[in-house]
């Protein structure tokens, strides 16, 4: 399968190297969960390092393209072409607050959005998965008495791969990052997210019924109480900060 990669005969190897895996995807019509070749296999038919391919990966990661699975290998999670644009994405790291807010607004926006689109064109298969990703978040929920990130963030990808508009993925799962961060240390808010558990449901009733307007506004309902969550952690390293 890996014979077709041509060598790479320039020094911009970075985007050479994106360049040259894309245009691999398209010619061996490889689509989102499908397995890539590995590192080395890639760098002796590139002709590049292995350090080289890994930082070319670890771009597309950033942008939501592939994920890295322990163990396992590298999938992709987006279709990709040689002529696509990679848009540069800085967020300020850390529980910085005006920074968590700042890409709240944002995700606002994209939430809303994704599930008012998703109620619109997800078909059954796509619904049978939210609601299995649903089931999984609700279970994790229960059991564990709190919200759990990983569960609660595969139910909102599921939402974005259905909405049809795979960019929806790609930004938000550039956010990813630094929303866990805050997850696993939420400034001393112990039942962060709890708030916003019974809106999953809602969201996906929604999106079932096809109701466009009803996925948006049970969307903007689960972001509010987000934004009250950071905003109880940011007045409680106030507090801190004063003793």
């Amino acid at each position: 399968m890996t014979d077709s990669l041509p060598p790479i005969q320039t020094t911009a190897r970075d985007d050479a190297v994106l360049k040259a895996l894309a245009g691999f995807v398209r010619q061996e019509s490889l689509g989102p969960g499908e397995k890539l070749p590995t590192e080395r296999i890639l760098a002796e038919r590139l002709k590049v390092s292995r350090n080289t391919v890994r930082e070319a990966l670890t771009r597309w990661e950033g942008l939501g393209l592939v994920e890295r699975r322990q163990g396992s290998g590298t999938y992709l999670k987006a279709a990709v072409s040689p002529d696509m644009l990679h848009m540069p994405l800085t967020l300020a790291g850390g529980n910085d607050f005006a920074g968590l807010m700042r890409t709240l607004e944002i995700r606002r926006a994209l939430e809303a959005e994704a599930a008012a689109l998703c109620a619109v064109r997800a078909g059954k298969a796509e619904i049978a998965e939210i609601e299995r990703k649903l089931d999984i978040m609700e279970e994790a929920f229960h059991t564990r008495a709190g919200m759990s990130s990983e569960e609660d963030w595969e139910f909102h990808q599921s939402v974005y791969r259905a909405s049809g508009n795979p960019l929806f993925e790609q930004i938000i799962s550039a956010m990813h990052e630094l929303f866990h961060r805050f997850w696993e240390h939420p400034l001393g808010v112990r039942d962060f997210g709890h708030a916003s558990f019974p809106y999953h449901r809602t969201i996906f009733d929604c999106i079932a019924a096809h109701d466009p307007d009803g996925a948006r506004a049970e969307a903007l309902k689960l972001i509010a109480t987000v934004e009250d969550d950071l905003k109880r952690g940011a007045a409680n390293l106030k507090l801190s900060d004063r003793k």
